[in-house]
This record gives structure tokens, sequence and C-alpha cells, in this order.
């Protein structure tokens, strides 16, 4: 089983360039699955008009993050479409769940999504904990476990890597939008990169226009961001899976422009 991991989409270039490439990128690499982080598919947050062109692009099941919640509408989308899953350690009572169990023709695939604490958001589960709880709650009732961990430290990426190696077939990180170069199969069976980076204008700082996120480094009042313009790509990782046990064969980094 072939999976794609797209890194954070920024934006319209980010949405337009799945929509126009998506499908063919699909065809082109045999591709059984693909995962997309949505959570800044309109520059902060998503809303539920971004989340339908996501799944019409191709998208099978879509990631949040630490922005899920910059828009009410979202609450009910999330209630309302279990393909689109955020952190599974935000509180309880918040809209939505934190997984999705899909059967596909290979077996059924879950997608875990969880959130970093470390320089984000500290009122959360712990997320060694809730991925521990999570996988008790689902054992047996999936052949592929995946897990997207949004989150800031590349070390707390790389630990919780190691911590489910064996446990998962995959764990990609997502949110700081730059693509890291150790895509690879952890010892015990686990694929594994730190970050996927982001799709989006290429000319553009992690998908923000260039001028205005100089100034923010410059001191300038704070404004809403806007995404970058110009030619897009697309970053991410594919995952060549053995559905029959659960583990990774080969995991390979892809920057498409």
């Amino acid at each position: 089983m072939r999976i794609l991991a797209v890194g954070d989409v920024c934006g319209e270039p980010g949405l337009k360039y799945l929509e126009q490439n998506l499908k063919s990128v699909r065809r082109y690499h045999g591709l059984d699955f693909v995962v997309v982080n949505g959570e800044n598919s309109n520059v902060v947050g998503m809303q539920p008009r971004h989340g339908d062109r996501l799944f019409h692009a191709g998208a099978d099941v879509i990631t949040l993050g630490n922005h899920t919640w910059a828009y009410r509408d979202i609450y009910g989308y999330l209630d309302e479409n279990p393909r689109v899953i955020r952190p599974a350690n935000f509180a309880p009572r918040c809209p939505g769940i934190g997984y999705a169990v899909v059967s596909t023709a290979w077996g059924r695939i879950c997608v875990i999504n969880l959130l970093g604490r470390y320089g984000l958001d500290g009122n959360t589960e712990h997320p060694f904990t809730c991925i521990d709880r999570v996988l008790g709650e689902l054992e047996g009732q999936a052949e592929v476990f995946l897990v997207d961990f949004h989150a800031e430290a590349t070390s707390e990426k790389r630990a919780l890597g190691f911590y489910l190696d064996g446990r998962v077939s995959a764990v990609w990180g997502t949110h700081t939008h730059v693509q890291t170069s150790d895509w690879q199969v952890l010892p015990g069976g686990t694929g594994y990169i730190t970050d996927l980076g982001m799709t989006g204008a290429v000319n553009s700082v992690l998908g923000i226009e260039i001028e205005q996120s100089i100034g923010k480094f410059s001191g300038d009042p704070p404004s809403r961001y806007r995404s970058g313009s110009g030619p897009a790509s697309l970053e991410g990782c594919i995952f060549d899976i053995d559905e029959t046990i659960g583990a990774c064969r080969s995991a390979e980094g892809v920057r498409l422009q």
C-alpha cells in the first residue's frame, strides 16, 4: 500500500496546486491513500469550503492542528465529516474527533492527529499518554495506523517517532512548513519524517507573503497573514506499507513543483 502524506496546505496557492495536480500525482506514483494537513488552507485555519476543495482534489483524510478553532463554522463541519480530524489531545468536549478509521480495498487505515505541547498549546492532554490511550481504544480496528504529529519542536516529533516505533505504520511531523531530510524506516518498522514541509507558494516565508513576513520581524504592527503568490509546490512523504503486518517498507520525501 502506497500512502502519501501532504505537508500543510497554505492558502490559495496550495489549494489550487492540489486541485490541478493531486489526482495526476496519485496516478503517476501509484498512490492508494492520501492524507492532507489542511489547517492552513485558509492561511490561518480551515473553513468548510476549503475542506470540500481538498476532498474534491483527491484527499482521503484531512488533518488539522493548532489553528483548528480559527473559525466557528468548522465546529459543525468536524461533527459531520468523520474524515476531517482534529488533534486527539484537545479537550474531550471539543467538536470532532482525533482519529478516522477508513475501510479500503487493502484493509482498514486509521489516521490519528496529535498536537505537540512544546511551544504550542500546553493546555492539552500530553500527546504521549494520549496516543497510548487512543491506540488502546482502537486495538484490532485497523491494519494500518498513521500518525500526524502537529508540533513545533523537532526533538518532540522525533521522540514520539521512536516512542511509537513498531506500534504504528508511520509517524510524520507537520506545522513547521520546512521539509526535513530524515525520511526513514525506524528500527521497529515504522516510517518516519520529522516534518513533511508545506504545500504552497514557493517564493514565500513558510507560505506567507515575503514582505509581510519581513515586516513582522522588523517590528510592523500585527496584521492578518496573507499567503504568498506565484508558483506553488507540494511537499510530503510517500510511505510504502505492507498492509498484512502494518510495517513500513520504505519512506521517501517528495517535492513536486
